[in-house]
């Protein structure tokens, strides 16, 4: 093997924002990957960028060339783009496609939700044999869930199309430890997140509103931002609810483990979930059950009864009778609790993420094919 490591060029936003793709850039760094691998961010999207319109359009148009540059001036052997199947995403990297596959790079393609791709297209038929053009240039294309392994699949079917999961690192949640409430005590809830309508907050606080009609003790602490929160915070208002429900802000590291370890239900009653929320999969490697939705990939991860309960999106009653199920059960509770950690250790870990994706990556990098055939 060559001494100099294969270079990788991994896009995506800044790594400082706030986004679930910025968190899977920022676990891939600190994986065994950067062992292995020469790993060089390249920046897309307008997340953690301070600009007005006429740099945010120059970026647009001059960005692709500058992958271009990077990809000819860093002699990168595979380019892993992130992103989304929506119309502002698929445009701005397809222009990224291109302009990898031009420079001679191996392209990984890796979905992070998003519509399937007979929704995308809507019965468009230019459209639709675009994107199947399109989903045919990559040397992989990378999924998340279940259902969209099986839709990809069938949309390009001469494509290489692998299920990798999101993952996180466990290591900040085998230190963390849980402080289950007793019997008698409230039950503590916690949603942690986008403040967006498509979230489900509002169900989640009409739920609890119920919950405390039928004589249900609870709290709840909203850790996030974003467009919601005025008309939240007027909802608890509307509700009577000032004194069990807090809001935070957003929480990060040491604040959020915390969260985790005083909480005993994660409440996620999601309209869309983009791919594999990394809040579930964080929560359940820090025992915290979740009352959430079959939606996107929790059903990959979640079994109802086992590792929290599911409830129709939209259904605030749904969500008042798993409150009022689980607050009457601590021990079904505690045996969620336990069956949450097993589950993401079993199956979410980064290590797992790493060795798949480093698997890929050594499949494609045509310095690793070259010194192998020359092995005797």
């Amino acid at each position: 093997m060559s001494a100099e490591k294969p270079i990788v060029i991994l896009m995506g936003p800044s790594r400082g924002a706030v986004s679930g793709v910025s968190t899977h850039l920022n676990l891939l760094f600190g994986s065994c990957l950067a062992s292995d691998f020469r790993l060089v961010h390249f920046q897309v999207g307008s997340e953690g960028r301070d600009e007005g319109p006429a740099l945010a359009l120059l970026r647009f148009m001059l960005s692709p060339l500058a992958l271009g540059a990077r990809i000819l001036g860093e002699g990168a052997d595979v380019v892993h783009i992130n992103t989304s199947i929506n119309f502002r995403a698929y445009w701005r990297d397809l222009a990224y496609l291109l302009v990898a596959k031009l420079c001679g790079a191996r392209v990984v393609y890796q979905v992070h939700g998003g519509a399937l791709p007979e929704h995308f297209t809507s019965g468009n038929k230019v459209l639709d044999q675009l994107l199947r053009i399109t989903l045919s240039l990559p040397d992989a294309i990378v999924v998340l869930t279940q259902n969209e392994f099986l839709a990809y699949r069938d949309f390009v079917p001469d494509q290489v199309i692998l299920l990798f999961p999101n993952a996180i690192d466990l290591t900040p949640y085998a230190k963390s430890e849980r402080n289950p409430t007793e019997m008698s005590a409230a039950l503590r809830l916690i949603y942690v997140g986008r403040l967006a309508r498509n979230k489900g907050v509002n169900d989640g606080l009409q739920g609890l509103a119920l919950a405390h009609a039928h004589g249900v003790a609870a709290t709840l602490v909203i850790a996030g931002s974003g467009p919601d929160e005025l008309p939240l915070r007027a909802l608890v208002e509307k509700l009577a609810l000032n004194q069990f429900v807090r809001f935070t802000g957003p929480v990060f590291d040491e604040k959020k483990l915390a969260l985790y370890g005083h909480a005993d239900i994660l409440l996620f009653p999601t309209y869309h979930a983009e791919g594999l929320p990394y809040v579930l999969l964080e929560s359940m490697a820090a025992g915290v059950p979740a009352i959430t939705t079959r939606t996107g990939g929790i059903p990959d991860v979640m079994i109802d009864g086992v590792h929290g309960l599911f409830v129709p999106p939209c259904n605030a009653e749904a969500i008042c009778a798993a409150i009022k199920r689980l607050a009457n059960d601590r021990s079904l509770l505690e045996n969620m609790s336990l069956a949450c950690q097993r589950r993401i250790a079993h199956s979410y870990s980064i290590e797992r993420l790493a060795d798949e994706l480093g698997g890929l990556y050594r499949e494609l990098c045509p310095r690793l094919s070259a010194d192998l055939a020359r092995k005797p």
